[in-house]
């Protein structure tokens, strides 16, 4: 597996990649993880390459790999893959490509994120950079042989931008049976929240495109009503100032409980220890946290969104249309909130809701997909390639890799239709 972003990040793509492969070698599997070095995991070990890498790009909680083709290429000599899945479009994704054409292997893409929604990370963003990044993941799905959409509006979003590779919709999945076994009361205790007290919670990195501002504003509202009521935020990230900020402004700012970052069981608890879950983000391309969430029987409140539509409905929880303002989300928390007993009905509900998300059933299907994927591929392989043959592949890699930035580039000048409808 090829990463841009791993542990000890905390993301959505860290965290898929790391839960499939614990799974994937729990089922007696060998899997590598290729990744940038990151602080706090500047080595290699045993599973994972870690390639020196460029720390925090531009203020970012981001590595920015630096080329390494020869040490890459070495690792996987004596690894011998069977498939190569990348999981980003460009850095490791290039060099996940040319692995797989090289070797002559299938190729896996997960489009894990709309990365039109991640620009303001690059300097001079505009919305010519946004139609560039839609772009270069179309090219790119189109380079590969297989590509895994987290969820079904995404993998329609990719239909619609022309990807003509297949695809299919598989989510990340959540263990479901250990996001069902959390000690809530444990939590709050250690938060000092009072065990009666109502709890609001949100899970996730507190960067700008996942729409924080509005959930402070909208969440400090419903604080200002609510005196004894707690707002718990699980997570880090630049947008933890603004959080702080407004809910000051709003509301009594000890209502606010920044809990950090969290992982394994920890995590687990403080999901349990929230009463509802809020989101506002509309950049997701599946609703993890919200399914990891209403795992641990806890009702949702969202703003709809691509991701969002795929786990959340209006039995399980509440689903708001995308342009709802502040006081209409601050009112839907009221109306969820006022009978307790029948928002805990609601978490049952919720938790039922999502056992397709399961992660058994999920790596299931990766593996299936990874098994025909190979099959197929040693029936068209049988020959070995001669030293002309290999050389022309790997021109062939080079000039698809130059045609795939061209047409990206194209088209911040070429405001094509795909690209309009996904930017207005």
């Amino acid at each position: 597996m090829f990463t841009n972003t791993y542990l000890p990040h905390v993301g959505g793509v860290a965290r898929s990649v790391s839960t499939y492969e614990e799974e994937f070698r729990r089922r007696g599997h060998d899997v590598r993880v290729i990744a940038p070095q990151f602080e706090g995991a500047m080595e290699s070990t045993e599973f994972v390459l870690r390639i020196p890498a460029i720390q925090h790009f531009n203020g970012s909680d981001f590595s920015v790999q630096l080329p390494q083709p020869g040490l890459i290429a070495e690792y996987l000599d004596e690894f011998q893959p069977q498939i190569i899945h990348s999981h980003h479009p460009f850095l490791l994704g290039d060099s996940a490509l040319r692995a797989a054409w090289t070797r002559r292997l299938p190729l896996v893409f997960t489009h894990h994120t709309l990365y039109e929604q991640y620009t303001h990370y690059v300097p001079l963003d505009s919305e010519a950079l946004q139609r560039v990044a839609i772009q270069m993941a179309t090219e790119y799905c189109n380079l590969c042989t297989h590509v895994i959409a987290p969820s079904e509006s995404i993998a329609e979003l990719l239909v619609q931008r022309q990807v003509t590779r297949p695809i299919s919709a598989i989510p990340t999945g959540i263990d479901l049976e250990r996001f069902g076994d959390g000690d809530g009361r444990r939590f709050r205790e250690r938060c000092n929240i009072p065990p009666a007290a109502l709890v609001i919670g949100h899970v996730g990195r507190l960067a700008a495109e996942k729409n924080l501002a509005f959930l402070s504003r909208a969440v400090g509202e419903f604080l200002a009503r609510h005196p004894d009521a707690f707002w718990l935020v699980v997570g880090t990230g630049e947008s933890a100032a603004v959080i702080e900020a407004t809910v000051a402004e709003l509301a009594n700012p000890r209502q606010l409980i920044m809990a950090g970052s969290h992982t394994g069981q920890e995590l687990v608890d403080a999901y349990t220890a929230m009463d509802l879950f809020v989101f506002s983000s509309q950049s997701e391309t599946q609703g993890m946290v919200l399914a990891e969430a209403m795992a641990a029987r806890t009702p949702v409140v969202a703003l709809d969104g691509p991701g969002v539509r795929d786990v959340l409905n209006d039995v399980s929880g509440r689903m708001l249309p995308g342009n709802a303002n502040e006081s209409t989300f601050a009112d839907a928390i009221q109306e969820m909130t006022h009978d307790r007993a029948a928002l805990a009905r609601r978490g049952e509900i919720a938790r039922q809701s999502v056992r397709t998300f399961g992660l058994d059933v999920c790596a299931d299907r990766i593996l299936e997909l990874y098994e025909q994927l190979v099959a197929e591929h040693s029936q068209r392989e049988d020959a070995d390639p001669g030293p002309w043959d290999r050389l022309l592949g790997r021109l062939e890699i080079e000039w698809n890799l130059l045609i795939e930035k061209t047409s990206a580039l194209a088209a911040a000048v070429v405001d094509t239709e795909a690209t309009r409808s996904q930017l207005d």
